[in-house]
């Protein structure tokens, strides 16, 4: 069996969707968290697939700024959600409101 194209596009739309039904299902600000970042990835792969079969590189180098923007992303988040949880000992969607000033 030949492994083309579509098979990587079909893992790649079911990331995307699993992490979509975190960010819509969920309440924890970490599961939220996890599952942008599973979308994230799930372009990612789009992206690098798209690369490989065209034979060129330029898909591959954009992830690779992604990957290095994500990594700047992911200490802000994380920095946010333990302020929230120092605050209010709870990591839930509806104690942001609370981070008002």
């Amino acid at each position: 069996m030949h492994i083309g194209l579509q098979h990587y596009l079909a893992v790649s739309m079911l990331l995307f969707c699993l992490g979509l039904l975190g960010v819509i299902l969920r309440r924890n600000l970490l599961v939220i968290y996890m599952s942008l970042e599973l979308m994230l990835n799930a372009a990612n792969l789009a992206l690098v697939s798209f690369s490989r079969f065209n034979n060129k590189l330029d898909g591959q180098v954009l992830v690779f700024f992604i990957i290095t923007v994500a990594a700047a992303e992911v200490a802000v988040g994380l920095a946010l959600i333990v302020a929230l949880y120092r605050k209010r000992q709870s990591a839930h969607v509806e104690d942001l409101t609370s981070m008002k000033l």
